[in-house]
């Protein structure tokens, strides 16, 4: 059914050399309780307008994985599939950069030292430094894999989506000014009526993450559809359907909508370059 999907690049893995030349990267779903209504919420940061990737758009937290993610990850996590543990260092470090907000460490971190945290990880650009000098013990496995996106293209970013759940989520978190403008929790059926309305833009990645957010009552229903669907690398494609172009996904990987018209996706942004 999507063999196209899978002709460029495998399903799993790094991508191999003679592939696109992509950006390994990685973003986080961070839940936590529903504040006004049952459904839970998640951590969304909205994009400064100037950025190449996704500019003004409102995506989850996260970013490229760097070379010391990699080692940090080696020294955690040796046994482990080293893409999926480096996508986990990424993943905490980009959200305390981005965010302030420490996930994802088996001690308790109060606000206090999450700021102090924040500030030592953008003089030393490694997370390294930080949980030694905090005496943290990052807890991977508390990180789901959750989905693989990326674009069949160069420069494109190679993006693995975990999932992780805060709970009462009672911590501070303020914006990084350099490269988003606004963070906010929602509800997923809060940000597709937000979408709708044209509050916020979701890029073609995110809203169908976002859709399929909006089928689970709870992060271990989430989490659950994770196991049930294993991820695997997927790109969207354009298609002509009857007189009309469409962007799609392959069926039966869990997300409940497929597809989209071309004119709809380029609303919230390039379908083939974003993909958080």
């Amino acid at each position: 059914m999507d063999n196209y999907h899978h002709a460029l690049y495998p399903a799993t893995g790094p991508m191999p050399a003679e592939g696109p030349k992509v950006v390994p990267a990685s973003t986080i779903i961070i839940f936590r309780k529903g504040r006004e209504a049952p459904a839970p919420e998640f951590l969304m940061v909205q994009r400064a307008k100037e950025m190449r990737f996704a500019g003004g758009a409102a995506v989850f937290p996260g970013g490229r994985i760097d070379p010391s993610d990699r080692e940090l990850a080696a020294q955690l996590a040796p046994d482990a599939d080293p893409e999926i543990a480096a996508s986990q260092v990424a993943g905490i470090r980009e959200t305390l950069e981005e965010t302030g907000l420490v996930i994802a460490m088996r001690q308790p971190v109060s606000p206090d030292m999450a700021r102090e945290a924040r500030a030592m990880l953008f003089a030393e650009e490694s997370l390294a430094p930080v949980i030694e000098r905090y005496g943290w013990e990052p807890h991977l496995d508390a990180l789901t894999y959750y989905a693989h996106w990326c674009p069949p293209m160069d420069k494109a970013f190679d993006t693995r989506f975990f999932l992780h759940d805060i709970g009462t989520g009672a911590v501070d978190i303020a914006v990084d000014a350099t490269e988003n403008t606004r963070l906010f929790w929602t509800s997923a059926q809060n940000a597709l009526d937000m979408q709708e309305r044209g509050e916020i833009a979701l890029i073609f990645p995110t809203m169908r993450n976002v859709e399929r957010l909006a089928g689970f009552a709870s992060p271990a229903e989430a989490m659950a559809s994770a196991r049930e669907y294993p991820p695997r690398r997927m790109s969207a494609r354009r298609e002509t359907i009857g007189d009309e172009d469409w962007v799609t996904i392959p069926e039966g990987r869990g997300y409940p909508v497929t597809r989209q018209s071309v004119a709809d996706a380029q609303r919230g942004g390039t379908p083939f370059k974003n993909v958080r």
